[in-house]
Order: C-alpha cells, then sequence, then structure tokens
C-alpha cells in the first residue's frame, strides 16, 4: 500500500507513505534528494554499502541523487515515509551547500526527534502548503541533518572520468526502443562485455540493462506526473506493453503505475 502527493508550489518535491510487508524493491536509484525515515517496523537497507544495514523504528535514511540503494522489510509489517526534492534545491538551503556531508553518500541518521520533523514536512506536501512555508520547514530539516553525526555513512565513490567514458553507453541504454546487446555497447567505447559490465558496475552501481531499466522508471515516473497515460508512457519508453511497464514499475517503485500517476 503506497500514497503519494506532489507539491504544486515547488515542482519536483514529492512524498509518499508507505506500508510493506514483504520484499518489494530491485536496487535502484533517484534522480533526487531522498530523505526517508522508518515509521512502524524494520528494514534493511543494501546497496553500495559495506553490507546490509537493519532500520529501526524512527531511523532516518538520507539518499543523494544516483545513489543506488534498496530497503526492504525485515520482518513483519514496515511503514515508511519518504520525501524526495531536487538535490540542487536542496543544497541551496544546507549550510554546507555541495559540500555537506548530506550528499557525498547514504547517510543513516539515529536521532530522536528527528522522525517528527520529517513527518510535520511530509503534512505539509499532503496539504500543499505555500513554497514559502515548505521552503523554511525544508531550511530548518536541512539545518538539523548537516549537523547529526550519523550512524552510518558510505561515501559514494563515483569516478567522473569513467562517467566520462562510458557517456556513449548511457546515451545508447537511455535512446534506444530496444536492450541493446553488451557486444555493441562494449564496442562503442572500446572495452569487452565483461570489462564494460565491470566499469558500469563501478562508476554507476548498476549493471548496464539495470541501469538501463532504471532510467527508464525515472523518465517514467516523470511523464506520469506530467499526467501521460500510462498506455502511451509504456510506448514511449519501448516497454512491450503496459503490462511489462506494470512489471518493473513495481519492482521500482513498489507502486503501480496507475497508484503513482493518481
Amino acid at each position: 500500500m503506497a500514497e503519494f502527493r506532489r507539491s504544486t508550489a515547488l515542482p519536483g518535491l514529492e512524498v509518499r507513505r508507505s506500508r510493506q510487508e514483504s520484499r518489494c524493491y530491485r536496487p535502484h536509484a533517484h534522480d533526487a534528494f531522498s530523505i526517508g525515515v522508518i515509521d512502524e517496523g524494520s528494514s534493511v537497507l543494501t546497496g553500495s554499502l559495506n553490507g546490509p544495514i537493519r532500520l529501526e523504528r524512527g531511523d532516518l535514511v538520507v539518499i543523494p541523487a544516483g545513489q543506488v540503494h534498496a530497503c526492504n522489510p525485515d520482518e513483519g509489517a514496515w511503514r515508511y515515509q519518504m520525501i524526495h526534492l531536487d538535490q540542487g534545491w536542496a543544497a541551496s538551503l544546507t549550510p554546507g551547500h555541495e559540500a555537506s556531508a548530506l550528499f557525498s553518500g547514504i547517510g543513516v541518521l539515529r536521532r530522536p526527534g528527528l522522525r517528527h520533523q520529517v513527518g510535520a514536512l511530509s503534512e505539509l506536501i499532503f496539504a500543499d502548503e505555500t513554497r514559502e512555508r515548505l521552503e523554511t520547514g525544508f531550511r530548518d530539516l536541512l539545518r538539523e541533518l548537516d549537523a547529526t553525526p550519523p550512524a552510518h555513512l558510505v561515501a559514494g565513490d563515483a569516478d567522473p572520468e569513467l562517467i566520462a567514458r562510458l557517456r556513449p553507453v548511457m546515451d545508447r541504454l537511455r535512446g534506444d526502443e530496444v536492450n541493446p546487446s553488451l557486444g555493441e555497447l562494449a564496442v562503442l567505447v572500446g572495452m569487452t562485455r565483461y570489462e564494460l559490465v565491470r566499469a558500469m558496475k563501478r562508476a554507476t552501481g548498476l549493471a548496464p540493462l539495470a541501469w538501463r531499466q532504471n532510467a527508464r522508471i525515472i523518465q517514467a515516473r516523470r511523464m506520469l506526473c506530467a499526467g501521460q497515460p500510462i498506455a502511451e508512457t509504456a510506448q514511449a519508453l519501448g516497454f512491450s506493453d503496459q503490462s511489462h511497464l506494470h512489471r518493473v514499475f513495481r519492482a521500482h517503485v513498489a507502486a503501480s503505475p496507475g497508484a503513482y500517476r493518481g
């Protein structure tokens, strides 16, 4: 079960409230800065981490854009909230701006009171409050997050030179209507297939075709938010049909395209 709200005052600001009881996410990344909080139960956070991290009620997770992760229930029901916001906007409200540790990797924060502060902002988004109230609330929250030492911090290790070298592969993966072969992709950057898979995982946290699926779901979310019909979204992004989009979307978002679109 999941419900979503998006701010009309601040484009790109979105919140979800969700309750899950079974494994629901495959490794994925967002194009936004994300703040999540556990309201009930426990879950296990995995991704580009030094092993899984168990999250308990009240734990808060901050995830910079592009950081691969997955969070799934541990035992029994798991209820959480997550807010997605434009990373540039978030950095502009943070004391350290882009240099803040908040944007350097996935962090788990354990400080009493933060859960309620996130919950209050979630309520403001659901109520579609004004830009001024939202900016004030997020400036206060980001100041608190920036000043809170994380219980866990796994710094991102993106290599700009490697990402630049792989750009032709990413452009092909994003633009092709069908999955290109690993051999074709490897030729684009002068690598073997195995070198390409290793390089993509090192640069993005995902293998080439997994990265393609993630990129398509990011674009699907944008299109659905803009009111695009589900069938047209599926066709535009090269999914074989609406059911195909539904399956892949659920694996990344833990909700159907219809529930997300609202």
